[in-house]
């Protein structure tokens, strides 16, 4: 008999690992279950389809045929509720059960709500899925006054959708600058003139108390810590996710801040895997535990999941990410874990351009371009070499920066 895999999640994680598993095992029986109402599409390009650039039909990756036409048994609507790890079974709301001799746990997570009154409102959204997507775009056509919450790489999506709809928007931070964990003063800046001229104001020191609605149950203004009040029939929200790790409570398979594996993608269960924005993994870069929740990131976690399903132990996952913003006339990437680092360098490069790399043990963890990404590749490489750039950091910043430079003034000692 061939073997079965059962995976639960139709992200991008879960969708690569069924390729993969497919392309590697013709005769595997394979089952896929995700509690979305369709099948994988882009979860990058959402947002432009928010912000009213793109229409609905570039955005799907697998059409429901493509599960047809390679064998792959999807289930659309379909909840998980137990995984049985000691009789190698899951269980669904509608009473089915499903055994695996692998399981794959791609499942991601769920926006974090804002544990303030009305939050739950009428007119406020959170950012997730494609549903949410046209639910944020039908919304926001109609709006004249937005709040935006949640000063990171999802919250600015947020932004860029109000800037696109021509809707004034108040942008509450907590902190003093955008993305303040990765960004200094100097280089959020760039980002907060992109937003003010697309009509979003960046609000500094601030965040929300409550919501105030009208009698519809309608969101009608945000109220800040400090008092002040801002008037809003759309308000977004995306201050972090929370990871759904409650499908494994009680089961052997260990959590910590998501599902725990190693860096096959194997959890503590043998025959359990995990992939995608849930995992916390062995960064072998990085040399200690890690989360990552980039498409690349997810896609090649998936990818290793199968191989290692398949047959534990023979690929590892070693990854230098990258998330890049497309909103503004300028690019943005981040990569590698920027925010990580013991100390960091940065420097603006020339009008409109700036970078920041961490640095952890003198070696490069990851950072931020603004404006010239040329150097990208250059950092990627440092970073899976592992090489100590601690001596010669001004290097780094210097325009046109390759790891040639860095090479010429080792022999030069």
């Amino acid at each position: 008999m061939s073997d079965s895999y059962v995976i639960i999640g139709d992200g991008i994680a879960g969708a690569s690992a069924a390729e993969t598993l497919r392309e590697e095992s013709p005769d595997a029986e394979i089952t896929v279950l995700t509690d979305e109402g369709e099948s994988l599409y882009n979860r990058i390009l959402i947002k432009e389809y928010a912000k009213g650039k793109l229409p609905e039909a570039p955005i799907s990756i697998h059409q429901e045929s493509w599960y047809d036409d390679h064998d792959v048994d999807l289930r659309l609507n379909t909840v998980v509720v137990d995984v049985d790890v000691e009789n190698d079974a899951v269980h669904t709301h509608g009473g089915e059960t499903f055994e695996y001799d692998s399981l794959l746990l791609a499942v991601g997570g769920t926006p974090q709500q804002l544990p303030v009154g009305n939050a739950d409102a009428e007119g406020i959204h959170h950012f997730w899925t494609f549903q949410d997507a046209r639910n944020i775009k039908e919304s926001v056509e109609d709006a004249e006054r937005a709040v935006i919450v949640g000063a990171g790489l999802l919250g600015i999506d947020f932004a860029a959708i109000c800037g696109a709809q021509d809707v004034e928007a108040k942008y509450l931070m907590r902190g003093d600058c955008w993305w303040r964990y990765a960004l200094s003063e100097e280089g959020a800046e760039i980002m907060h003139e992109a937003m003010r001229e697309r009509g979003v104001e960046p609000v500094f020191d601030s965040g929300v108390d409550h919501f105030e609605v009208d009698d519809d149950g309608h969101v009608e203004a945000a109220v800040d810590p400090n008092g002040e009040r801002y008037e809003c029939d759309f308000a977004g929200v995306a201050i972090g996710l929370d990871f759904n790790t409650e499908l494994v409570e009680d089961t052997p398979i260990e959590t910590e801040d998501g599902i725990a594996v190693d860096e096959c993608m194997c959890t503590s269960v043998d025959n359990v895997f995990a992939a995608g924005d849930i995992t916390a993994f062995d960064d072998l870069i990085l040399g200690e535990r890690a989360k990552n929740g980039s498409w690349g990131s997810a896609k090649e976690q998936g990818t290793i999941a199968a191989r290692n399903m398949l047959e534990y132990g023979s690929e590892a996952f070693e990854w230098v990410s990258s998330y890049s913003i497309t909103h503004f006339d300028f690019p943005f990437l981040s990569f590698g874990h920027p925010t990580l680092g013991d100390d960091f360098v940065e420097a603006t490069t020339a009008e409109g351009e700036w970078r920041r790399v961490a640095l952890k043990d003198g070696k490069v963890a990851g950072g931020v371009l603004i404006g010239d990404l040329s150097p990208q590749s250059a950092f990627k490489q440092l970073m899976r070499e592992g090489r100590d750039v601690s001596n010669q950091t001004d290097l780094l910043m210097e325009p046109g920066f390759s790891v040639d430079d860095l090479a010429a003034a080792t022999e030069q000692q």
